[in-house]
């Protein structure tokens, strides 16, 4: 029986949640029925389990990983060696979730070849599903040298991380003119070969637009509501850093101050010797 099929035979395909292993098709299924799907942005496999069992979609290797987990003040430092090694993790992890794997600065950006290579390395040597490249008009043929390989592609295109410096730093995109613009590199990934367009940053006005005039389905953060898919950095929908939260983070649970009572507790116990008790030991 097809995945796609429900069991009574009727034409009629499932709804996402019902399906057992998401693909890429089945989110181009979402958007052509008016579904929204859901992605977080996942590191290692203990989160990686806990995201796909609680029935989410999409999970993303991103290369905020270089923030989140290594403590770079951006993504930039992070190599292609590190995303193998994470994403790895994270297939580990999954039965159900998509797992797509952002390719790092510098390991694309010299030539359609370079970027094949890089894809491949991670396809063969982690097992995800599909890439991520931060990619416009300018890198197009990148993009559709990666597709021509075989490799699904998510694109990734108004505020990119990998181009703050150019970009004068993080500042919404999208606005006045700079719509057309944000519309031509969408289209130009669509055309490429993408399954999907992440959407960063973007005023709510142009995410709309590019969502109605794209046949594949965006992912917005910081897009407004209208997008076919969301994605939040995990450690922030969760409350596990602290500070300034961007505007588009919602906080649905505060594990870093869940996390700090909990250490307080444990130094306590071990200082006052509460810790081990009786029941945490062996005898005989």
């Amino acid at each position: 029986m097809s995945e796609t099929q429900p069991s009574s035979g009727s034409p009629a395909e499932k709804s996402l949640a019902q399906i057992a292993r998401v693909r890429t098709l089945h989110l181009q299924r979402a958007k052509d029925a008016g579904e929204k799907f859901s992605m977080l942005t996942s590191y290692d496999t203990l989160t990686a389990g806990i995201f796909d069992r609680a029935g989410v979609d999409v999970l993303l290797v991103g290369d905020s990983l270089g923030n989140t987990v290594l403590g770079h003040e951006s993504t930039l430092p992070v190599t292609l060696e590190h995303m193998i090694t994470f994403s790895a993790a994270v297939v580990r992890g999954v039965q159900r979730s998509l797992v797509v794997v952002d390719l790092p600065f510098g390991s694309y950006e010299e030539s359609p070849d370079q970027a094949v290579r890089s894809a491949v390395r991670i396809m063969k040597e982690s097992g995800a599903h599909a890439v991520k490249i931060e990619a416009g008009e300018a890198l197009a043929e990148h993009v559709a040298a990666v597709v021509r390989a075989g490799i699904p592609v998510m694109g990734h295109v108004g505020f990119t991380p990998q181009s703050e410096h150019a970009l004068g730093g993080f500042r919404i995109q999208g606005r006045g003119e700079a719509g057309e613009q944000l519309l031509r590199d969408a289209r130009a990934v669509q055309d490429a070969g993408c399954f999907a367009v992440v959407l960063e940053m973007v005023s709510a006005d142009a995410a709309a637009r590019v969502e109605d005039e794209l046949r594949i389905p965006t992912v917005g953060i910081g897009a407004g509501n209208v997008t076919t898919g969301q994605v939040l950095v995990w450690q922030d929908m969760l409350g596990l850093r602290t500070g300034k939260m961007p505007r588009f983070v919602k906080q649905y649970a505060q594990l870093a101050q869940v996390a700090d009572d909990a250490v307080r507790g444990y130094v306590a116990d071990v200082r006052s010797g509460a810790f081990p008790a009786e029941e945490h030991s062996y005898r005989g």
